[in-house]
C-alpha cells in the first residue's frame, strides 16, 4: 500500500545514473565551477537500423553555458499583463523563470534538448479474431491493427477474402484471381528489417500461388516485394520484384529455393532495405535461418512507403479457393524518412505548492537552486516512456524494487484485439495505491508496463513530480482526477485556452508541459462527455508544428509521432481539428 509520488526518487536516480542510463539528464544541477561534462546521450538517437527508438540529447556541457545563469545578481519579479495572470523573474535584464498565479509548474530556460522517436519494433502474432460480426458490415475491421505497427489495410476484390482466428492473418484466393493486398497503414517507412511467416493450405493445380513480403509499399500498382512462388510441382522460388505502373521488373534472377513442398508448410520470408541497398532470404520455418542472403541488390525507385503481405493465384490455378495463412508479421527494426523531433532550451519544473502571486525570500532560493540544473524535470520524466526507453526501478522508498521508468504499451488486448482502457500510473507499476483522496485502488497484473492517455499524464505530474492525484473523479480542484474529461475541468492549476465550441483553442500562452486535451472522439463520448483524449505539449518540431506527447491506442503506449494520427496541434489532422482545452497544473 502507498501513497502519493515521493520526490525524493530524483536522489535515487542521481545517486544510481550510472546504472540507470540516465546520464546526465539525472546529474546533480551544474554550476560554473564544475568540470564541463560530457556530452549526454541517455537515448541514443535514432540513426541506422540498430539504433533506440527514441532520443533525448544535450549537447557538451561547459561553462560559457552556466556562467550566464550563475545568478549573482538580484532577481526582479514583475506581473505581466494578459491572463492568466503570469510573473517573469529576470537576472541582469534576462529571464530565468516564468511563473503563472494558481499554478505549480515553472518554465526555465537550461540547455537546449532534442526529443526525437523513430518507428519502434513490433510482432504481430494475430492473436484475435475478426471481423468482428457484432459490429455493423461497415465497421468492421477484417485484419484490425497490429500491436504498435499500426493498423492493416486489407484490399480487393472482397472484404470477406480476409480474416483472422487466433494465430493467423488469412487471406482467401478464389476464382477471380485478383492480387490480394494487406498492408499496414504507415507510409512513412524507409530502412526496414521486416519478415512474415506464412503457409498455404494446397499445392497449386493447374498453375501457381504465391505470396509476398512487401516494402516500399505506395500503392496496389508500384511497390517492391520478395515473392514465394509455389509451384504445381511442389517447387518453390523465390524472387525480388519492383512494379512500378503495374508493370513488374524482376531485380534478380528467381532461385528455387526447394523441389518438393507439402502443403501447410510454413516459410519465412525477410528483407532487409538500407538506403537503395536491398537484401533478402526466405526459408522452410522449421529450419535455421541462412546466415547469407540469397539476394542483394540496389534499387532507388521508391522511397518511404508501407509493409505489408501480397498473394495471387494464377490464371489456370484448378484447386481453388487456396487460403493464405500469416501466422507472424515481425518488424525488428524501421526508421521513418523524418522522425519527429522538438528542440528548445525549455525545462518545465513544479513547485511543491501552487504559485500565489506572491514573491518570497524561499521562492527565490528555489529558483536560484533550478538555474542551470540538468536535474530531470517535467519533460525529461515524459520521453522516459516513449519507445526504447530503458527500464530504471527504484532503489529506495515506498516503491523499492519496481519499474517506474521506461518504454509503456497502452493496453493489454480484448478477444478482437481492440486494446483496453484502464491502466493507470500504479497499474504500470504493478502495486496497490491509496490516493490523496483516501481511497485504495489494487493492482493489475493484466496492465503492467502499460499507461492509457491519463495514467500516463498521471505518471508522469502525479508519481514522479509530486501532483496529488485522485482515485477517481474529484472537482475540488487540488487532485488529479482520473479520466481525461474530469482533468479538463478540475486539475489543479489554471485554464489556459478552452474551445468555443465550434474552433479549436488559439492557445497563444501555451507552454511546454501543458495539459492539452482533446475531443478525438474515441469511442466512450456521450452526448455529455466533450474530452476523451489527454496529452503534454512538448514544443516546436523541426518544421514549426506544435507537437504533444500522449500513450495512444494504434502506437500501443507514449508517443510525440504521426501514427494512427499527427501528434500536432497546427494543420488539419485530428488533433489539431478536436483540441478543446488547455490546463497549465
Amino acid at each position: 500500500m502507498m501513497r502519493t509520488s515521493r520526490r525524493g526518487l530524483l536522489a535515487a536516480f542521481a545517486a544510481s545514473a550510472a546504472s540507470a542510463s540516465l546520464g546526465g539528464l539525472a546529474a546533480a544541477p551544474a554550476r560554473a565551477a564544475d568540470a564541463a561534462p560530457v556530452t549526454v546521450d541517455p537515448l541514443p538517437a535514432p540513426s541506422g537500423l540498430t539504433s533506440a527508438r527514441s532520443s533525448v540529447t544535450l549537447p557538451a556541457l561547459d561553462a560559457s553555458y552556466f556562467t550566464p545563469v550563475t545568478l549573482t545578481a538580484p532577481l526582479t519579479a514583475t506581473v505581466l499583463p494578459g491572463t492568466p495572470a503570469r510573473t517573469e523573474v529576470t537576472s541582469g535584464g534576462r529571464r530565468v523563470a516564468l511563473l503563472t498565479h494558481g499554478a505549480r509548474t515553472v518554465l526555465l530556460p537550461g540547455p537546449r534538448r532534442t526529443f526525437a522517436e523513430n518507428k519502434r519494433p513490433f510482432v504481430d502474432d494475430f492473436g484475435r479474431t475478426l471481423p468482428d460480426t457484432s459490429l455493423p458490415a461497415a465497421d468492421r475491421a477484417y485484419w484490425g491493427t497490429s500491436p504498435g505497427g499500426g493498423s492493416w489495410s486489407t484490399l480487393g476484390p472482397d472484404d470477406t477474402d480476409y480474416s483472422v482466428v487466433p494465430g493467423a492473418g488469412v487471406i482467401t484466393l478464389s476464382t477471380d484471381y485478383a492480387s490480394r493486398h494487406a498492408s499496414l497503414r504507415d507510409g512513412a517507412i524507409t530502412d526496414v528489417d521486416v519478415r512474415c511467416v506464412a503457409r498455404f493450405d494446397k499445392v497449386p493445380a493447374g498453375q501457381a500461388c504465391s505470396h509476398a513480403l512487401s516494402f516500399g509499399y505506395q500503392d496496389t500498382h508500384n511497390n517492391y516485394r520478395a515473392r514465394l512462388s509455389f509451384l504445381t510441382t511442389g517447387a518453390v522460388e523465390l524472387r525480388v520484384e519492383k512494379e512500378v505502373d503495374d508493370t513488374v521488373t524482376q531485380l534478380a534472377p528467381a532461385l528455387t529455393l526447394a523441389t518438393a513442398n507439402a502443403a501447410g508448410t510454413d516459410w519465412t520470408i525477410r528483407v532487409r532495405r538500407e538506403g537503395a541497398r536491398i537484401r533478402a532470404k526466405a526459408w522452410r520455418s522449421a529450419s535455421a535461418e541462412p546466415s547469407a542472403w540469397a539476394v542483394d541488390v540496389s534499387d532507388p525507385t521508391f522511397g518511404a512507403g508501407r509493409v505489408g503481405l501480397r498473394a495471387l493465384a494464377n490464371k489456370g490455378c484448378t484447386n481453388l479457393p487456396v487460403k493464405l495463412s500469416v501466422s507472424r508479421f515481425e518488424v525488428d527494426a524501421a526508421n521513418w524518412e523524418t522522425p519527429p523531433s522538438v528542440t528548445h532550451g525549455d525545462w518545465v519544473r513544479v513547485l511543491p505548492r501552487p504559485f500565489d502571486g506572491t514573491w518570497t525570500t524561499e521562492l527565490e532560493q528555489t529558483i536560484r537552486g533550478w538555474a542551470g540544473s540538468t536535474v530531470p524535470d517535467v519533460l525529461a520524466f515524459a520521453a522516459m516512456f516513449l519507445a526504447g526507453a530503458p527500464a530504471v526501478t527504484a532503489g529506495a522508498g515506498p516503491a523499492q524494487g519496481r519499474q517506474v521508468l521506461g518504454e509503456a504499451g497502452y493496453g493489454y488486448l480484448d478477444p478482437h484485439g481492440y486494446r483496453y482502457e484502464g491502466a493507470d500510473f500504479h497499474e504500470y507499476m504493478n502495486v496497490g495505491w491509496t490516493f490523496d483522496d483516501g481511497l485504495y485502488t489494487g493492482p493489475s497484473s493484466k496492465q503492467v508496463g502499460n499507461l492509457d492517455c491519463s495514467g500516463y499524464t498521471r505518471m508522469v505530474y502525479g508519481y514522479h513530480m509530486g501532483v496529488p492525484m485522485a482515485a477517481g473523479a474529484d472537482t475540488t480542484g487540488e487532485r488529479i482526477p482520473r479520466k481525461s474529461r474530469d482533468i479538463a475541468n478540475y486539475a489543479p492549476g489554471v485554464l489556459i485556452d478552452r474551445t468555443d465550441g465550434v474552433n479549436p483553442p488559439a492557445a497563444a500562452l501555451l507552454q511546454p508541459g501543458d495539459l492539452v486535451l482533446f475531443n478525438a472522439d474515441s469511442g466512450d463520448d456521450t452526448t455529455t462527455v466533450t474530452v476523451d483524449h489527454v496529452g503534454i505539449y512538448l514544443g516546436p518540431d523541426a518544421a514549426g508544428k506544435r507537437r504533444f506527447l500522449s500513450s495512444r491506442k494504434t502506437v500501443d503506449g507514449p508517443t510525440m509521432s504521426d501514427l494512427g494520427g499527427a501528434s500536432l496541434l497546427d494543420g488539419t489532422g485530428t488533433y489539431a481539428k478536436s483540441l478543446h482545452t488547455v490546463r497549465r497544473v
